[in-house]
């Protein structure tokens, strides 16, 4: 596990050049004075000159700046912020969100449970930097992305990374590149991107704007990656009107804090190729973060897949599907209403519920084009019109309602930074909301990469197929042995059940 090298273990990973830790740190070098990703291809630098840091931020506080040559900024995210439940790794996931752009320190203390002055004690304490450092370090590394990929103007550049003026991202970019954007942007290679003012084609911006922001980005993935494992995952869960998918693209509509967007996503065999309509420029690193998130970008899929090769049992499906990924969410509340349709009955059933949810309460999108026409229902909006709609048992429908209400009001809330233990007990406490569904929600919401749902029916099917204990009680004490990758194992259960498509819901 990355979070359990020590320096010795990280400097040998460096004198290798090791891809696979480029993201989980940096390493900083005192006769330079920069800091560079593990893999970099210079020199490597004498033991006693290296430090290393959990974080870019923590090596901007140190006095570094980002290598020239290897761009350290340029790699998938640390996968520990999805395998720690920490207040560091729950503060990364909401910073990556755009939390303190919106809501400031603050805010993001406010939804970690701390005051701002303990959130910042303990950040530092931990990563090296306090939150609005570590905000800053995310907004410098936005920006240079955009600075020597697009063509847009430095100055739409500055708020689409969040910066709050023009001379505040003038300042930061020089400081943390050494640098002006100006000659940033002069180092541009051949573009991997795009990001372009236009008129909103195929629906997505509202009707009295007449420009919305047009968006193609890549985004770099961990290798292995199982592409078409993701991509199934997704298709056959696909709500017509809201998604739009196959086995080699995704399509969805999406409620951004700016306004409505659309969004596709296809793999080229090396990155995720985004293109994106958005209401303004500041809600490309919200979508952004909700992306990798979708698709367990920032997972790393060699120390995952070494792990659960170890067991015997499921050592095939591993070479078979190596990189394979947890599937996560773009919307928490979405995510939960899904899971609770869902119950106990069939995906295909599941997705013919929700698709007639979504006709009869979702939003229609002003300017509707090609396959998707509408966003998916607010929990307000299902707590208001789905009665009509939803069909099973009486008692099951009521608690779909109830609950819709209660996260429409606030009395029930979810979020990316939940602490796992707290969501589960406050998920289970509430009136139809069982152990599946907790533990389901924790997968796709929370990215958790240690639940393994011993309720579900098609898994235990899997694990028959696996030669594995099929009863809830002995599957469960051998998830023990995989632990923390039970989610993973789960992944090659399902898939193990129904080839070729991976099922997740009980049928």
């Amino acid at each position: 596990m990355l979070d359990d090298m020590d320096n010795e273990q990280r400097y040998r990973a460096v004198a290798t050049r090791d891809a696979r830790f480029d993201g989980a740190f940096v390493l900083a070098v005192r006769t330079t004075g920069i800091y560079c990703r593990p893999s970099c291809p210079a020199r490597t630098p004498l033991q006693r000159n290296v430090h290393f840091f959990a974080t870019a931020a923590a090596a901007h506080e140190a006095g570094y700046r980002a290598c020239k040559r290897c761009l350290p900024d340029a790699v998938p995210g640390s996968p520990e912020w999805n395998l720690r439940t920490d207040v560091a790794a729950r503060a990364m996931r909401l910073i990556a969100d755009g939390v303190v752009e919106r809501e400031g320190v603050t805010g993001l203390s406010t939804r970690l449970g701390y005051t701002t002055r303990h959130l910042n004690r303990l950040l530092t304490a931990e990563l090296g930097a306090g939150p609005l450092a570590l905000a800053r370090a995310h907004r410098a590394q936005t920006a240079r992305e955009l600075l020597v990929a697009t063509d847009l103007p430095a100055s739409d550049i500055a708020f689409a990374a969040g910066f709050g003026s023009i001379r505040q991202f003038n300042d930061t970019i020089t400081e943390v590149y050494d640098r002006t954007p100006s000659q940033l942007r002069a180092t541009r290679r051949t573009p991997f991107a795009e990001l372009s003012e236009a008129h909103p084609a195929g629906g997505g911006m509202d009707s009295d704007k007449s420009v919305g922001v047009r968006v193609r980005l890549a985004l770099p993935v961990r290798l292995p990656f199982d592409a078409a494992g993701v991509f199934g995952w997704l298709a056959v869960r696909a709500v017509p009107g809201v998604e739009d998918a196959s086995a080699s693209h995704y399509a969805r509509t999406l409620l951004l804090p700016g306004g409505p967007a659309t969004f596709e996503v296809r793999w080229d065999g090396e990155r995720l190729q985004l293109t994106a309509t958005l209401a303004t420029v500041a809600d490309l690193t919200p979508l952004v973060a909700r992306v990798r998130r979708l698709f367990d970008a920032d997972a790393d899929p060699v120390g995952i897949d070494e792990a659960l090769a170890a067991e015997p049992e499921l050592r095939p499906s591993v070479a078979a599907v190596p990189g394979i990924r947890l599937p996560g969410a773009v919307d928490p509340h979405e995510m939960l209403l899904r899971a609770l349709v869902g119950q106990q009955i069939s995906v295909a059933a599941a997705r013919t519920q929700l698709h007639r949810l979504a006709e009869a309460c979702g939003t229609p999108l002003p300017s509707p084009g090609g396959a998707l026409s509408r966003l998916f229902p607010t929990p307000a909006q299902v707590a208001e019109h789905g009665r009509d709609v939803l069909v099973g048992p009486r008692m099951r429908t009521e608690n779909i309602l109830a609950i819709a209400g209660q996260l429409a009001e606030g009395a029930l809330d979810l979020g990316w930074a939940d602490d796992p233990v707290a969501q589960h007990d406050r998920l289970v406490a509430v009136r139809g909301i069982g152990e599946w569904t907790a533990g389901y929600v924790a997968m796709r919401v929370l990215g958790h990469p240690d639940v393994l749902p011993t309720g579900d029916v098609a898994l235990r099917k899997g694990a028959a197929r696996l030669g594995l204990p099929d009863r809830p009680h002995d599957l469960a004490a051998w998830g023990m042995t995989v632990s923390p990758w039970r989610s993973y194992a789960s992944l090659h259960l399902w898939r193990a059940a129904a080839r070729p498509i991976p099922i997740g819901e009980p049928e």
